[in-house]
């Protein structure tokens, strides 16, 4: 019998196994220095964090800057004590960085020194298609200040040369949702033709359509950007790039999704001062403000708000860390995903993938020894019960759940698991919020109250429990006009609405006695916090939002 030798199989296997032996001796590096390992082939490298050292300059300290999210960069190392490692790392936190080792093996950091490649092609100015410039952007943001704006300029670059153009209508795009203060860029691929739509104060709005070429360039460009793979189409992609405008790191966060026609896109532009809301500012009602802020204040328990997807919950919970964050105070997040950082706060991101859950994210967050821990989400039994055994345990908790009101979060844990005994003395306070559209104050419209609206005012008026609650004006309301200010919407901007239940022995015994919301709402309605219809109905006298914004997110009816 005759053995053949198969040298080019041989080789594959010892190829193989030379580069499972290199992954494997990074992971003990990992271990032996108390730093993640980290395995490049699957991770989509972030261009810029490519940007923050040249290709020499990584190449020489063996180092390889695979993320970056505002001034937090993770970096790729081989031995984070190698002196060249050390000195290059150090000079890059002088500059203002945040710099997170990781352990990685040669060949991960080699992939990502290849997309230096792709780096110098997407800065490639004038005649590159691929290039986004921070300088730009701000320039355009100072010439927008409608969606008519938006508009023409992207008409007058498709007038120009393919390359130039492509690299100036993403520029012109963002700076068009920054300027109106758009939350989400939709880029939409239909069958003959491309629609852009900025989402405005939690409304879609339509801006303009263009061609399909232009589309598929773009497409391109913007994957290069949130450093996804070009040649995926038919898999749903996630990524990031990032802008500086004056002293801000804009982040933006890319979805791809494959449709009908081609890949949808949507960007989230994650502007930090969007979610620098002070408490006092978010539209609490005052005494629903003092009871929050005495309960976030105390040091156990738990807060939980709750609301549908796009509410202002996270939003909330930020305003509560940031209201008692002090240096003396360890607060540890666990979120899906980190949109915004938080100086001073350690932020924990889950990951599926890597077995990272809410629930396996708090069992670690407790071992950190926090005072406060927030939970973006919880959304299993097992994270409920860890939740609440942390509050009884002496620990502050806030998290949010997707319950309609404050009575349905009390429900909502006993049906995950928890048991209604506790309830008490786990919980401080439960908070449901909506965000209702100002009334743009520059054309709003002064009508008197009358007829079927003011039956229905005065009805839900005298509902509510503290008088000292209730406007002085009850005779007139506003209505959106539109004008040139409100890119003719009639709004400008959000507010919240908010109802809470503090959680009392009263609320208990309703608890034990009845698992009804209807029957918790009634004990809960002696506390005297306004309910969310009662809350939107005196804003609504105050000329701060209007009749239809209200039905629009909450039923005014009985």
């Amino acid at each position: 019998m005759t053995v053949t030798f198969d040298e080019e199989k041989q080789g594959k296997k010892l190829g193989e196994f030379m580069r499972r032996e290199e992954e494997d001796l990074a992971q003990i590096v990992a271990g032996r220095e108390g730093l993640e390992y980290v395995d490049l082939a699957p991770v989509p490298i972030n261009m810029d964090a490519l940007r923050v050292v040249t290709e020499a300059e990584a190449r020489e300290a063996k180092i390889a800057p695979f993320s970056l999210i505002g001034k937090r960069v993770k970096i790729a190392v081989i031995s984070p004590l190698n002196e060249k490692t050390k000195k290059a790392v150090d000079a890059i936190v002088s500059r203002g960085y945040e710099a997170v080792l990781a352990v990685a093996s040669p060949v991960s950091l080699e992939k990502v020194w290849s997309r230096y490649g792709d780096l110098s092609y997407s800065t490639e100015t004038k005649a590159g298609a691929l290039d986004i410039s921070s300088e730009d952007i701000r320039t355009f943001i100072s010439k927008i200040k409608t969606i008519e704006d938006v508009k023409k300029n992207i008409e007058e670059i498709l007038k120009l040369k393919k390359g130039f153009r492509i690299s100036k209508i993403l520029e012109i795009v963002m700076a068009g949702g920054l300027a109106t203060k758009a939350s989400d860029v939709h880029i939409e691929p239909e069958e003959d033709y491309v629609r852009l739509r900025y989402r405005l104060d939690g409304m879609l709005t339509d801006i303009m359509t263009f061609d399909l070429e232009t589309f598929n360039l773009l497409l391109s460009r913007v994957k290069l950007l949130s450093g996804l793979k070009l040649n995926i189409k038919s898999e749903a992609q996630d990524g990031r790039f990032s802008v500086k405008i004056g002293d801000e790191d804009i982040e933006i966060r890319t979805s791809i999704l494959p449709g009908a026609y081609n890949e949808s896109v949507v960007m989230r532009l994650l502007n930090p001062k969007s979610i620098q809301v002070p408490l006092e500012e978010l539209g609490i009602s005052k005494k629903l403000l003092g009871l929050i802020a005495r309960e976030i204040s105390k040091p156990n328990g738990m807060v939980l708000t709750t609301g549908p997807t796009g509410s202002g919950k996270t939003t909330t919970l930020y305003a509560f860390l940031r209201k008692i964050h002090t240096s003396g105070v360890k607060i540890i997040t666990i979120e899906d995903p980190i949109e915004y950082h938080l100086p001073g706060i350690v932020q924990t991101q889950v990951n599926s993938e890597k077995n990272y859950t809410f629930n396996l994210g708090l069992r670690s967050a407790l071992r950190q020894d926090p005072d406060v821990i927030m939970i973006g989400e919880i959304r299993d039994s097992e994270t409920a019960q860890t939740a609440v055994n942390s509050a009884l345990t002496g620990h502050l908790v806030f998290s949010t759940l997707h319950t309609n009101s404050a009575a349905g979060a009390i429900l909502r844990l006993i049906d995950l698991g928890v048991n209604p005994r506790v309830i008490s003395s786990a919980i401080n306070i439960t908070l449901a919020q909506r965000l209702v559209r100002r009334l743009c104050p520059a054309c709003k419209k002064e009508e008197v109250l009358s007829g079927r609206d003011k039956e229905r005012i005065e009805k839900i008026i005298a509902s509510i429990v503290d008088k000292e609650e209730i406007s002085e004006n009850r005779n007139a309301y506003w209505k959106p006009v539109g004008c040139a200010e409100c890119n003719k919407t009639g709004y400008r901007g959000r507010i919240g609405i908010y109802e809470g239940i503090l959680i009392t022995e009263e609320i208990n015994k309703a608890i034990e006695y009845s698992t009804s919301e209807r029957e918790i709402d009634k004990v809960a309605t002696s506390q005297g916090i306004l309910t969310m219809l009662q809350d939107g109905v005196l804003k609504i006298l105050k000329g701060v939002t209007s009749f239809e914004e209200l039905e629009r997110v909450i039923s005014i009816e009985d």
